[in-house]
């Protein structure tokens, strides 16, 4: 009988070929530096609207790499589709603007939590359900992190739909945002979130109703208590620091659960 291929992804079970984590950045020209970072040799699946992957083998171990694109519609039809392909553990990988002061560019966020300004996690649990990360899987990137001296900061982040209105942002078409978001920055940073995003609260909220596992690492490529603008050295210093990190969580992970055996 043939293996079914999904959709939206363009992937089936074969494909995979028994893949049980994903790495999951938002954007397409992502994936194949990500694949190439834990296999030179990876190889391309499959490129299908803003859903492109690569199949690499770390250590013996298969690793899919899939973006997502922008915002958690796109993200959870990516969730949807992937666990129904056996993937377990999801890491999403990607860029973030910081509103504490403390948090640089270039360092490194891992969300534990997520507030839940999206729209899609909406369709799979209410309010009142928390958008948490897998503690015991994010634990172990926060580990790498640490190991590998990258400055990091672990806490809670903001998921919103849109970039402009929903992170308060007045350099827009119209330079206006709705009366319910204005000051919603400095109630933020008041409250003590880290930084803006826009998947983290769907990635979390959907892995814990389905049982599966979370984590999330965000490299700060903007400071919004200062400008709007993504700083490219910036950028440059954060894809270094989640690639390491990334390595560095999945041989740790891996190891807890004895499928390799390595010095970390």
């Amino acid at each position: 009988m043939p293996t079914k291929t999904l959709y939206h992804l363009q992937l089936s079970k074969q494909a995979l070929n028994g893949a049980i984590y994903a790495i999951l950045p938002g954007e397409p020209d992502r994936v194949e530096p990500l694949a190439q970072a834990l296999d030179k040799n990876a190889q391309k699946l499959s490129q299908h609207r803003e859903y492109t992957s690569y199949l690499a083998n770390f250590h013996g171990q298969a690793i899919l790499v899939c973006s997502t694109g922008i915002g958690g519609p796109s993200c959870s039809i990516a969730i949807e589709e992937l666990a129904q392909l056996g993937v377990k553990y999801f890491v999403r990988i990607g860029t973030t603007g910081a509103i504490q002061e403390r948090v640089k560019l270039g360092d490194l966020v891992i969300a534990k939590a997520a507030v839940r300004e999206d729209g899609a996690s909406k369709h799979y649990a209410p309010l009142a359900y928390p958008a948490a990360a897998s503690l015991r899987f994010s634990s172990h990137f926060v580990a790498g992190a640490e190991d590998l001296n990258v400055a990091h900061h672990v806490g809670i982040v903001v998921s919103s739909d849109t970039f402009y209105a929903g992170q308060e942002r007045y350099d827009s078409f119209s330079k206006y945002v709705r009366k319910a978001f204005q000051g919603s920055l400095k109630e933020w940073q008041q409250l003590n979130v880290l930084s803006f995003e826009m998947e983290a609260a769907t990635l979390f909220t959907l892995c814990n109703v389905f049982g599966l596992h979370s984590a999330c690492l965000l490299g700060v490529v903007a400071h919004r208590l200062h400008s709007e603008n993504v700083e490219p050295d910036a950028h440059l210093r954060a894809k270094d620091n989640w690639s390491k990190v990334m390595i560095a969580g999945l041989k740790r992970h891996l190891q807890s659960l004895n499928l390799i055996d390595i010095d970390i």
